[in-house]
């Protein structure tokens, strides 16, 4: 009998956290970048931030006019996506965000300076999922 109520119990935890947690997939925003180098590590160039940019999800970043930002990756424009850079936030007043690397549009950004051209075409990686609780949703 208590066998037979831990394994009602256990079933039924099982199912509550299923209906808790659910998996989004996000649009894939290009299939290749352009980088410096393979892994795309190295800092392709330092751009400016000419207009103020709120992340509309977690693979963006937010940016501030007159923020210095380095840039990582270019995504490969395809149709009917618009244009957006890789990078991370710099500067002293950023320190809570730097090192938080996300997508930004070029758009936005003026380019300072160029470290090293952006010659290696990298394939993106898969589909980024976001988890969301059934909690935030609306």
């Amino acid at each position: 009998m208590t066998q037979r109520v831990h394994w009602v119990v256990l079933l039924l935890c099982f199912g509550l956290m299923c209906h808790l947690v659910t998996g989004i997939f996000m649009d894939k925003l290009a299939n290749n970048k352009l980088c410096a180098d393979d892994n795309c590590v190295y800092t392709i160039s330092l751009a400016r931030a000419e207009e103020d940019y709120n992340a509309p999800d977690c693979r963006f970043i937010n940016i501030k006019k007159g923020q210095l930002i380095y840039v990582y990756s270019k995504l490969v424009k395809e149709k009917d996506s618009g244009e957006f850079w890789a990078g991370s936030v710099y500067g002293e007043q950023y320190e809570d965000h730097m090192g938080t690397v996300g997508y930004f549009p070029c758009s936005l950004v003026s380019e300072q300076h160029v470290y090293q051209e952006a010659n290696k075409t990298v394939p993106t990686t898969v589909q980024i999922i976001k988890w969301v609780s059934l909690t935030q949703r609306k």
